[in-house]
């Protein structure tokens, strides 16, 4: 020990302590170049890679079967062609939607009907009033169930019995749109697939007409030509079979039963009702109605609204027969066609970015994680941390500094990510608006780094926080791809649970890149931009939801992970009391504490001392009970014992070491190997915790003050000659 000065050497400046941080983790990135290089690469890598799919892609779907069809209209004699037509007429359906349709066809109303095959009828599981039998289905004469219910059963009832307009004469499709407009068409196909033209007209379809009772001579096969298309229609007939029921809630149980619950060889199949109509508080001053409608026939949750185009039957249905009940059966509510809105020429899009880089990008943005939770791990597997708080780095400039330095890190990691993909034209960042995306990431990588700041508490050894960070991203990323985007698409899935699973902060990743994906990939197919920050207010929009949770989880773990590092053995190598608010010495009894051997085998150890260690040991009880500041260090009956694994005994390193150095003096440790002179010195300078005692240096605890003993204390480790050497600046 030194004493040429009187007073304590004050810890370095913030400025100083930064420079000499960031010096270290240059060092530290140096070292780690081809890593570095490599994680650098991976993003531009993957985006090239799109890059050159989607090209493969643009490529394919620019050939002529996409295209919208032309034909030759003016053939020369010669066989060349002097005038080429494009259009819907000479188009097939891969065509079509490319095609330019100023005037866009008129197409009738159309009801939804079951399929033959699951048309409702009474079974087993589903014994309901009304419906008919098995024999029905086995000769494809089963009729379209619709479920009433209302306030007035009689008024119900009477309206219920005019829904169906019954056919007086033959029908005539030189005019179809008038035809039908004044009875019920219905179909049994899944609008899901438009393009301007109803499916339910295609060939090989069939065209339902719902009658009270059929006739056997409706059934014909009719050529016909919609505006310019020439179509070839079957035409049938079904009865519609309106049930009465007492309520609401067993309209609801009936059509939930019947959706998809009948199994048949194994197979899942239906027992569905057309629709369902509660007249509620109908009377003679007002119509007033609920209407239930099969969204769900097309199998996909995404064409609900598509399937909104067969509603207006229904309401007008409903609307004709109060009318024919106030007015008479010579007064009608027609409903003539539905027809959609004109649009110009357009090409085939597929944006392969928007829809894979929910995924993709998630694992580029979460590639930082391991990459900040190693480092931070390394510092704690090679005492580097608690070597800088040696040289007085105090933990606030530490953390801050740390900090700052992953988030510029990880913000040129991010911008040049961005920017990158924008260059090359992926409409996943073009598309979106650039702040939204800024805020976003910004909020991301600091909810990562902290993040990161936690994990590294629970780790001390690098191959594991590694293995365990990979594993990390990658799930995160396939789980968000193949379970919470299907929870997402899901409308029937509770919202509230895909809120509890955004709070894993990969989850919450994966959530916002989907929806900018969604926003490029929509916006792509129908020529409009992605999202704007008007669109965080949309219901279905999860975006706000998002970046709430991630801020509040920010705010949350930075702290902890702070207050953690304190606590935790693993955060920094001393093992800290909780809570730690004021300093407490105790002072020590009179007696003291021996570490005390068991029998081994049978023989029996017994623990001797010499006269200069009970000697030495009555110095420190006496230094204990009358503190004297003429003692740089005193250690009292300080122990280490390492705990055995695998079945193997405790190992015990230092034995009750009582030791008093006054100050100016220069003390020398001497023994052979396993001694506990290095365990002794590394209880001392905080490498590691003592298993029972404690040592004071200038009156401060090991225990409790490491930082304010670090900044009377220089260390310089000789590991490789087996020398230790510490040094206390007095």
């Amino acid at each position: 020990m030194d004493s040429s000065t009187g007073s304590s050497r004050g810890p370095a400046g913030f400025s100083t302590q930064a420079n000499a941080l960031l010096r270290k983790n240059l060092c530290f990135q140096k070292r780690n170049l081809k890593t570095n290089v490599c994680i650098t690469l991976f993003p531009i890598l993957l985006c090239v890679l799109l890059v050159l799919l989607q090209g493969a892609i643009d490529r394919e779907i620019d050939k002529p079967k996409y295209r919208c069809g032309c034909a030759c209209v003016d053939a020369a004699a010669d066989g060349t062609c002097r005038r080429t037509e494009c259009g819907v007429q000479y188009s097939t359906l891969d065509q079509v939607a490319s095609c330019p349709i100023p005037t866009p066809p008129r197409w009738p109303a159309l009801v939804q009907l079951p399929t033959p095959e699951s048309r409702a009828i009474s079974i087993a599981s589903q014994p309901f009033d009304g419906l008919p039998g098995q024999t029905c289905r086995d000769a494809g004469s089963c009729p379209a169930a619709f479920l009433v219910t209302g306030a007035n059963r009689s008024l119900a009832e009477s309206l219920s019995g005019q829904l169906f307009p019954a056919l007086s004469s033959p029908l005539n499709f030189t005019d179809y749109l008038g035809a039908l407009s004044k009875i019920v068409p219905g179909s049994d196909t899944t609008p899901e697939f438009r393009q301007l033209l109803e499916p339910a007209f295609t060939p090989g379809n069939t065209l339902y007409i719902v009658q009270p009772q059929c006739r056997s001579n409706l059934s014909q096969t009719v050529l016909f030509n919609a505006g310019i298309i020439p179509l070839q229609l079957n035409v049938e007939c079904i009865q519609g079979l309106m049930l009465w029921r007492e309520s609401e809630s067993i309209v609801n149980d009936e059509l939930f039963r019947g959706y998809r619950q009948q199994r048949e060889s194994g197979r899942e199949k239906a027992n569905e009702f057309a629709a369902g109509y509660n007249f509620l508080s109908t009377n003679k001053d007002s119509l007033d109605i609920s209407i239930w409608f099969n969204s769900t026939y097309s199998n996909n949750t995404a064409f609900t609204e598509i399937a909104l185009l067969r509603v207006p039957r229904l309401v007008n249905m409903a609307s004709n027969a109060y009318i024919k009940f106030l007015r008479g059966s010579g007064v009608e509510m027609l409903l003539e066609y539905v027809k959609d809105m004109p649009k110009v020429g357009t090409k085939l899009k597929f944006d392969l970015s928007s829809l894979l880089g929910a995924l993709f990008f998630t694992w580029i943005v979460e590639l930082l994680f391991p990459v900040v939770l190693t480092y931070l791990v390394y510092e704690k597997q090679q005492k580097l941390k608690i070597m800088m708080k040696m040289h007085g780095l105090k933990d606030g400039p530490y953390w801050m500094i740390t900090y700052t330095y992953f988030f510029a890190l990880s913000a040129v990691y991010m911008l040049l990510f961005i920017i990158f993909g924008s260059m090359i034209g992926l409409r996943f960042f073009t598309a979106n608006n650039y702040s939204i995306q800024i805020v976003f990431y910004f909020i991301y990588i600091n909810l990562q780094i902290a993040l990161a700041f936690f994990a590294a508490s629970f780790f001390s050894s690098v191959k594991i926080a590694t293995v365990v960070g990979y594993i990390y991203v990658f799930g995160s990323g396939l789980l968000g791809a193949f379970l919470l985007r299907f929870f997402v698409e899901d409308n029937s899935f509770p919202k509230g649970w895909i809120v509890v699973m955004e709070i894993i902060p990969g989850f919450s990743l994966y959530r916002g890149l989907y929806e900018f994906g969604q926003y490029a990939f929509s916006g792509t197919a129908m020529g409009i931009s992605g999202m704007e920050w008007t669109n965080l207010s949309d219901p279905v929009n999860g975006m706000r939801t998002v970046l709430i949770i991630m801020v509040i989880e920010w705010a949350i773990l930075l702290p902890l992970a702070f207050y953690l590092d304190q606590v935790s053995s693993l955060g920094g190598g001393l093992r800290k009391r909780l809570l730690i608010s004021l300093k407490c010495f105790k002072k020590r009894a009179a007696s003291f504490r021996r570490y005390s051997f068991g029998r081994q085998g049978s023989k029996v150890v017994v623990e001797m001392e010499n006269p200069d260690t009970t000697q030495e040991r009555e110095v420190v009880e006496q230094l204990l009970l009358e503190p004297s500041a003429n003692h740089a260090i005193i250690s009292d009956n300080l122990t280490k014992v390492y705990h055995g694994k695998d079945g193997n005994p405790d190992k015990l390193a230092v034995r009750g070491l009582s030791l008093a150095l006054p100050k100016g003096q220069c003390f020398g440790m001497l023994g052979p190997n396993g001694a506990g002179k290095t365990s002794f010195i590394s209880m001392m300078i905080g490498l590691i915790p003592p298993t029972s005692g404690t040592a004071y240096v200038h009156g401060m605890d090991i225990r409790t003050d490491m930082n304010e003993i670090y900044t009377n204390m220089g260390v310089c480790p000789q590991h490789e000659y087996g020398l230790d050497l510490m040094i206390f600046s007095v």
